[in-house]
């Protein structure tokens, strides 16, 4: 069979206790604008030349009023503006409607799903868990071809060192990473039943529904992306006032919401009989591979760089889980932690996807025009949009890891984190996001976590997590060695000095953020982190030394390259990708296209005659394919050959 993308978008999979949607088809319309900004519409408009018309205007407006010109010559300019930005809005309606807006029977895709139990709801007879899903028969096969594939085109390829790390965590390497004190969402509760929702995505459905709804001026529109776009990054207090801007109530009971609180989404145990020692399940993978760093360097000769790779299980308590797979509370993550010189950020290998061109959603677009750019990863390394080299390769080794399996290629972008998503120590963020049912889900984090998660492990334990570099030749350095003010800072900090003192400890090793640092205080006070807590530090505090010597070998604490997938948010949006009805009298023909390497059946046997003299012959087909490793199915039952090539097309074989 010749397998192609298929561009139809559907909804989830099922929610515990199903309920089918009450009509037969549903269209999906993006949330937010897509475009590459030289494209144009049917009618011949160029979107991203009157999009930069009404950049240079906004912008000359803005000059006229700073020199004063007349209020009637400002007016005018303004008048025009707004009809440029109401062109604009139309032309951007248009050109995502063109490219965006899907119908499919989602009666048809839920019964499927759940008939041929690729996806169920976890404990059904017993009512079902929110948030809780089993893979049947053909959803297993399907997620092991998936995580073969990866395992082939990471782990093989790049030579990775692959661990199995427990599930089972203690509280201090949690601390230590901030898990304990950080990992949290906003939550709010309806101040009558005390039901929980996570407030940022009460923000998020609110405006999708605002602007679906039709009663939002299209020079406004935009406004309120911006909010959309940011909503998981406002702090408590942000997040409230703008929940009571927009009036947002429960939207089970359209009760009052208390303000926004912190709610920590990992599950806590104790370990041991004891009850004395806090342990957590897992939120991700990472920790295990970053506590075992210095195993792993001594197991690759001490070279770096160097990549190590796990898949397994994380677990997270989530507020409001939804939307089938893509939020769930126990999941498969595949994470890779690329361990790098941070001086030393090219990729040997990048000119192999140099000229792979991606969609790039950068964080000035997503604040400005909200426009996406199509560029090639090389330029976009050139141009400084992605951080470096290693960061760009792994992103388009993603792409090219995601059309593999078959996903359609014209609906991945990369997203860039803003500012205010960021966490202090990261240098640059992107996450592929796969266009779905629900507007553009998260599936890939790409990260560059710089130094952090190895310099606060080694400043909690003692045990050092350096590299090391042997030159070729002897070369002259100047080193910066820190010499606190015990007394001053003994006086100042009292029983926090300890923590102090780790914190100087670790930025001692990093000689590029120890000489910032040391920029920053001869300017009055400079902040020092430790990830959990801030102190302001001023000149009195410390002194810096300075010395040459010859050195043969540098020392460096690697920083960290992560690709982490999310393997069920990936399943969904196969599923999705790959559910197709056939154009035919009968419109409950449904086949699932299926790329062949992830496909769950390869190979259906089907004898032509009831004849008895047949099954010898089935069974014996049977064993030959399956010696030779593929998977098949025989479907020997008296019904006609077409109702089982039918059945076979909605498990895609």
């Amino acid at each position: 069979l010749l397998w192609q993308p298929l561009a139809n978008s559907m909804t989830s999979i099922l929610q515990p206790k199903f309920h089918f949607a009450e009509t037969q088809s549903f269209s999906v319309v993006d949330a937010g604008p897509c475009k590459v900004a030289d494209e144009e519409t049917d009618i011949g408009v160029d979107v991203g030349a009157l999009s930069a018309s009404c950049t240079r205007l906004a912008s000359s407006i803005k000059e006229m009023k700073k020199a004063g010109a007349a209020p009637e010559k400002i007016q005018s300019a303004v008048d025009e503006l707004h009809t440029l930005r109401n062109d604009l809005a139309a032309a951007t309606v248009a050109l995502e409607s063109d490219e965006f807006e899907n119908s499919l029977n989602r009666k048809l895709f839920d019964e499927t799903v759940l008939r041929r139990m690729f996806v169920v709801p976890a404990f059904e007879i017993h009512g079902g868990v929110t948030g809780l899903f089993d893979l049947g028969p053909p959803g297993c096969a399907l997620k092991a071809n998936v995580v073969d594939m990866w395992r082939r085109h990471f782990v093989l390829e790049e030579k990775m060192l692959e661990m199995e790390c427990t599930c089972l965590t203690p509280e201090p390497v949690l601390k230590t990473s901030g898990h304990v004190d950080r990992f949290t969402d906003l939550m709010v509760k309806d101040i009558e039943t005390g039901d929980c929702y996570r407030a940022d995505k009460l923000l998020e459905d609110h405006i999708d529904a605002l602007l679906n709804g039709g009663t939002v001026v299209p020079t406004t529109a935009e406004e309120h992306r911006k909010v959309q776009r940011q909503a998981d990054a406002y702090s408590p207090e942000e997040l409230g006032s703008i929940l009571v801007e927009y009036a947002i109530t429960a939207p089970a009971t359209g009760n009052q919401l208390t303000a926004p609180f912190a709610f920590n989404l990992m599950f806590g145990t104790k370990i041991g009989p004891s009850g004395t020692l806090t342990g957590y399940l897992r939120p991700e993978t990472a920790q295990g591979l970053f506590v075992n760093f210095r195993r792993l360097l001594d197991y690759n000769n001490g070279r770096v760089p160097f990549a190590a790779a796990q898949i397994g299980l994380g677990f997270r308590n989530e507020i409001a889980p939804k939307n089938g797979l893509l939020r769930v509370r126990e999941f498969t993550m595949a994470e890779i932690e690329h361990f790098v010189n941070p001086a030393e950020k090219e990729h040997p290998k990048f000119a192999s996807v140099r000229n792979i061109v991606m969609k790039l959603f950068d964080r000035d677009a997503q604040l400005g025009t909200g426009r996406i750019a199509e560029l090639t990863v090389g330029a976009a390394v050139s141009a400084g949009t992605i951080a470096n080299e290693t960061l760009a390769y792994f992103m388009a080794r993603t792409q090219l890891f995601m059309v593999k399996i078959g996903m359609d290629l014209t609906k991945l972008r990369f997203r860039q984190h803003l500012a205010t998503e960021m966490a202090h120590y990261a240098a640059d963020c992107w996450d592929l996001e796969i266009f779905t049912a629900y507007g553009w889900i998260e599936c890939v984090g790409h990260a560059d976590r710089a130094c952090y998660d190895l310099a606060v492990h080694s400043a909690a334990t003692g045990v050092q997590t350096e590299a090391f570099k042997q030159l070729d030749t002897p070369v002259e350095m100047e080193s910066v060695t820190l010499l606190p003010d015990r007394k001053t800072i003994g006086l100042t900090f009292k029983k926090e000095q300890k923590a102090v003192y780790a914190a100087l400890d670790a930025l001692q090793r990093d000689d590029s953020k120890l000489r910032a640092f040391e920029a920053t205080l001869s300017t009055g006070e400079a902040v020092l982190h430790d990830g959990e807590t801030a102190w302001k530090l001023t000149p009195d505090m410390l002194a810096f030394k300075r010395s040459k010597k010859l050195v043969q070998v540098v020392k460096f604490i690697p920083s960290v390259i992560e690709p982490s997938f999310g393997i069920g948010r990936i399943l969904h949006a196969l599923l999705e990708h790959s559910f197709h009805q056939r154009d035919s009298k009968d419109e409950q023909r449904v086949v699932m296209r299926f790329a062949p390497p992830v496909a769950p059946i390869k190979c259906g046997i089907y004898n032509l005659q009831t004849n008895v003299k047949f099954m010898p012959f089935v069974a014996q087909i049977e064993k030959l394919l399956t010696d030779a490793g593929i998977t098949n199915k025989a479907d020997t039952s008296g019904q006609s050959v077409g109702k089982r090539y039918a059945r076979a097309d909605e498990l895609g074989t």
